[in-house]
């Protein structure tokens, strides 16, 4: 089984000089670096010194999901996997995940940062929390793939339509996509064995203060509930236990701007609504 590696970019010039040589050493079909208008050198350094690196250039900055979505789409192999820019994989990465795609169920594999493990969500009070499971040595189910270390089935990416432009510029689209597949009867797993190094570079943290990246992350959470969770009674405990979380600092402004793309959510819940085969509920009970 064979391997894309696409790789978004955008002011990752040093990045790139850093970190490319481990990806390629990973021996992949084909790299994909997907920049996003960079204002860096980042183009020319990859065309002078890495000519066997398919490079895919944005005219203007469209934000991750868009990145990833072109480089997915480019991709010549079914099995496609995302790496940040920070993310160094050891080199027997992929050999160590390709056998989870045996199971043609599996939608995505999540790479073990060793400092993490599988992915769990909760719904509690009215709302999606998350955090990581116990450690284990064997492969577990995750709520989600990390749109920055992990390995996607192209054919169900296309299906579902990939990241979605809702969420930008960044954050939730991992979830987002990995939940809607789910809902389809999808499955998606972490594979322990698969061991990649994120170094962690804040690459969001350099061009974008804390308090704009929480006021976008509590939007989208936001989003991702009014486009996702179709169980009515979940959705009346949402409503109910809004106004208190209304009072937490910076949280009125994210509703606001969370209202300003409900139009663009509901449809996609109609969407949603209509091709579900897997309640909420059974979702959220397996990460009990």
């Amino acid at each position: 089984m064979k391997t894309s590696i696409v790789i978004p970019n955008w002011k990752g010039r040093k990045l790139l000089e850093k970190n490319l040589p481990a990806v390629l050493a990973t021996k992949p079909s084909e790299v994909i670096v997907v920049d996003d208008a960079s204002p860096d050198d980042s183009n020319a350094f990859l065309e002078k010194n890495y000519p066997q690196v398919r490079l895919i250039k944005h005219q203007k900055n469209r934000g991750f999901a868009a990145g990833c979505n072109s480089g997915v789409k480019a991709a010549k192999e079914e099995i496609v996997i995302l790496f940040n820019l920070d993310v160094v994989p050891e080199k027997d990465a992929l050999e160590k995940i390709l056998p989870d795609f045996e199971n043609e169920k599996v939608f995505a594999v999540s790479f073990h940062e060793p400092q993490w493990s599988w992915a769990r969500i909760l719904w509690r009070n009215g709302t999606i929390e998350h955090e990581p499971g116990p450690k284990s040595t064997k492969t577990h189910i995750s709520a989600w793939a990390n749109g920055g270390s992990a390995a996607f089935r192209k054919s169900i990416w296309q299906r579902l339509g990939g990241f979605d432009s809702l969420y930008h510029p960044f954050y939730w689209e991992d979830m987002d996509l990995s939940y809607r597949a789910w809902k389809r009867g999808y499955q998606v797993l972490w594979e322990p064995k698969a061991i990649v190094h994120h170094q962690h570079e804040s690459i969001i943290g350099k061009f974008y203060s804390k308090k704009y990246i929480s006021f976008i992350s509590e939007r989208n959470r936001l989003l991702f509930i009014w486009k996702n969770i179709t169980d009515w009674k979940m959705i009346v405990e949402h409503k109910f236990y809004l106004l208190p979380w209304l009072i937490r600092p910076g949280h009125l402004k994210s509703l606001m701007a969370a209202k300003l793309k409900f139009p663009q959510a509901f449809i996609r819940r109609m969407k949603e609504c209509r091709e579900k085969k897997v309640s909420d509920r059974k979702i959220f009970e397996q990460f009990k």
